[in-house]
């Protein structure tokens, strides 16, 4: 199965970033995916060329945790992503439990989403959840 034109455009944009020349380029698609366009590769020739592309210093964007600007009175981003932070650490997660982190936000803290954090609030979860980190664990 082909590859999306998005994951084509990724590919490109990795080409371009690195400076590779299309020589490089189309020398690296017949040496690591065995193909001759970027059009004729399936998932494994993608991931074998993304491989190769990071192992030369390409690093994509990964999408983060949302920003919701400069709000005045209300918690900063610098605050939401301690708290994710905190959380991720707590539950020994790799990645933030969103929705279990909102439904504590909603139990504790009377908020449906993390945009409706106030500074004030987020301070007090803050320290909530500190306070949870430092609990010694129970053997489970």
């Amino acid at each position: 199965m082909t590859i999306s034109k998005a994951q084509i455009t990724l590919l490109h944009v990795a080409k371009s970033k690195l400076g590779w020349t299309d020589d490089l380029y189309r020398s690296a698609l017949v040496r690591i995916a065995g193909v001759t366009s970027a059009k004729e590769l399936d998932n494994e020739g993608l991931e074998a060329m993304m491989g190769f592309a990071e192992y030369c210093g390409f690093r994509p964007l990964v999408a983060g945790a949302p920003r919701y600007g400069n709000r005045p009175g209300m918690a900063t981003f610098a605050q939401l992503e301690l708290i994710r932070e905190l959380w991720r650490e707590i539950h020994r997660e790799r990645v933030c439990d969103d929705e279990a982190l909102i439904g504590w936000l909603r139990k504790y803290h009377k908020v449906d989403s993390m945009r409706f954090l106030t500074m004030e609030a987020a301070r007090k979860a803050i320290t909530a959840l500190k306070a949870w980190k430092s609990r010694p664990r129970r053997a489970a």
